[in-house]
């Protein structure tokens, strides 16, 4: 699959890249895709789903609280606090 000038404008603006007519990056973009192209042509119909390479299980700490509770010492310096929780300007109106 080769990209073409549009295709690749399109993804050099989504990627906020200045590459106007940069025929390395062209190249590159055409061997990532014919990679996926192959990976996609693998049948895994017969492989189950990993969580983890190896074959080793997930080992788990115990949910339990082990910090203590410094809200109101961290607080004191804040210009706003409400309820617990730090009050901040709005940014998106």
């Amino acid at each position: 699959m080769n990209i073409s000038d549009e295709q690749l404008a399109q993804l050099a603006v989504l990627a906020r890249l200045d590459c106007a007519s940069d025929t390395s990056l062209r190249n590159d973009v055409d061997r990532i895709l014919h990679f996926v192209e192959q990976l996609q042509s693998v049948d895994t119909s017969q492989t189950a789903p990993l969580l983890n390479p190896l074959e080793m299980t997930q080992r788990l700490r115990p949910d339990v609280v082990t910090e203590p509770d410094d809200r109101e010492r961290y607080q004191k310096c804040a210009p706003l606090t409400e309820g617990g929780l730090f009050l901040v300007p709005r940014v998106v109106e």
